[in-house]
């Protein structure tokens, strides 16, 4: 059952307010401090101010006033994030840009980028070169060299297994493997996730080959527009060769001590030993579509990745429409540049589909970024007013997920 389309458009009076405070606020929200690549064992002090001044800053960031449900109490994830995947807002976060290993959460901007390069009925003859250099200890769904399979079921062997061999197949399809690392840095700066430094398309530990919970959701957000991604992630179970396998996602398809969270739909889940346990699920409740990513719990139960996600969306479908957004999810550098262009007019759905808020891609500036910062955001605000005055641009951040798919077996 699809999750039903909404166009929610703002008042002028409230934009237009909106948009004059972000004059004074907005040189924080665009400024970006060029991190390291290696993680660090505790929260850096200032982080990444993508999508919000709040996001850079260490600890939870939340907004309780009179109505608002409190935190769950035993959250122990190094970093999490909620937000509403339509509209953009962030409800809540606590370390978001903090940069760790992803794991194989990495998957979804593997997928988001090459899944559509190739029909699914494309079939392809595995050759021994296009399984090296997989890492030991490799997740695998059991790709035989010599055999031949359908894209379609190597994106079934991405999504449900967790496959390392399936992308390195997919990867040789797709010009070798470091051809593929670097169309995957180019579309996460294109979706501007700034936080990640991709080294390895399989998301296994490599140096250097860190992300954020911030930017897992956008790779999320991005890959939730493509039908064949919903399809595949939403998959609990498909024939493969000669036998079944069955999603590892034990929010979608349950465990002993998980059982399946009410209106799942996916999306990517990973454990390493360096990142620990990670995942990024996607979940519907009366119409309201919620993102939450969480990376490395320190308590070591079992699932408890998935325990403390559900407490988060728990949290969130209770909060939402309560609770003050600490930040936003960033449109893609092209949906920002098409909707801020002077003298461009847009539509509510042509709005919706790009998901653009009018805002310009981040700046690469450095905290603190001066006078200059003062001038891009004045030139943001102004061009947007002009716009809104104008009547050429309709208010709507909404970024529709259509036909967001619920669970089912594949056969």
């Amino acid at each position: 059952m699809p999750a039903p389309k909404k166009t929610v458009r703002r008042s002028l009076l409230v934009t237009t307010a909106t948009l004059l405070s972000l004059s004074v606020t907005a040189p924080a929200a665009l400024a970006a401090p060029t991190p390291s690549t290696s993680p660090t064992a505790t929260p850096p002090a200032q982080m990444s101010l993508v999508g919000g001044a709040r996001l850079g800053q260490p600890g939870t960031q939340v907004n309780l006033a009179d109505g608002v449900p409190v935190l769950p109490k035993d959250l122990t994830a190094r970093s999490w994030i909620v937000s509403d995947a339509e509209s953009g807002d962030i409800l809540a976060a606590h370390n978001a840009h903090w940069r760790l290993p992803p794991a194989s959460t990495l998957k979804m901007l593997f997928a988001d980028t090459v899944l559509p390069r190739f029909p699914k009925t494309t079939e392809h003859k595995v050759m021994p070169n296009d399984l090296a250099g997989m890492g030991v200890g490799s997740s695998v769904v059991g790709i035989k060299e010599g055999r031949t399979y359908s894209v379609h079921d190597l994106w079934l062997g991405v999504f449900l297994r967790s496959g390392n061999d399936a992308v390195h197949v997919l990867s040789a399809m797709n010009g070798g493997v470091a051809q593929t690392v670097k169309d995957m840095q180019d579309h996460a700066d294109e979706l501007q996730a700034l936080d990640t430094h991709v080294v390895s398309p399989d998301g296994y530990d490599a140096p250097g080959q860190v992300s954020s919970a911030y930017d897992l959701t956008l790779f999320a957000r991005s890959g939730l527009q493509k039908k064949d991604f919903r399809d595949y992630c939403s998959t609990v179970s498909a024939k493969f060769g000669s036998g079944e396998i069955r999603n590892t996602n034990r929010l979608l398809s349950g465990d002993t001590d998980v059982p399946v969270y009410q209106g799942i739909a996916g999306v990517k889940n990973g454990n390493t030993t360096n990142a620990g346990a990670t995942f990024t699920g996607v979940a519907e409740r009366g119409g309201r579509v919620l993102l939450v990513t969480v990376m490395n719990p320190e308590k070591h139960e079992h699932n408890e990745v998935y325990k403390e996600t559900a407490k988060l969306f728990d949290w969130g479908f209770q909060a939402a429409g309560k609770v003050q957004p600490v930040g936003e999810l960033v449109p893609p550098k092209s949906a920002a540049q098409s909707t801020a262009t002077p003298g461009a007019t847009a539509s509510a759905g042509t709005a919706g589909k790009t998901g653009g808020s009018g805002s310009k891609p981040v700046a690469s500036a450095t905290a603190g970024g001066g006078s200059s910062g003062v001038g891009i955001a004045l030139g943001v605000v102004g061009g947007l007013l002009v716009l809104l005055c104008g009547g050429a641009f309709l208010v709507n951040r909404r970024w529709p997920l259509p036909d967001l798919m619920r669970r089912r077996t594949r056969s």
